[in-house]
């Protein structure tokens, strides 16, 4: 094997860890988030963007 090759193989070794880190990060991010949203939700609080039928009949009481 020559040195070129060793290089390459290296290159793609150090891109692969790099990828499967960042993979890694996100999910367990991920996870993190909708535990936070859970006891958000389980807290009362909504988003705003929350158009359920309660909040459009809330709205429409006040007109």
């Amino acid at each position: 094997m020559s040195a070129h090759a060793l290089y390459v193989m290296a290159a793609y070794a150090i891109t692969v860890l790099v990828l499967a880190g960042l993979i890694g990060w996100v999910l367990i991010d991920q996870r993190g988030r909708k535990r936070d949203l859970a006891e958000l939700e389980a807290a009362g609080v909504r988003r705003r963007s929350d158009k359920s039928a309660e909040a459009l009949k809330d709205k429409g009481a006040k007109t």
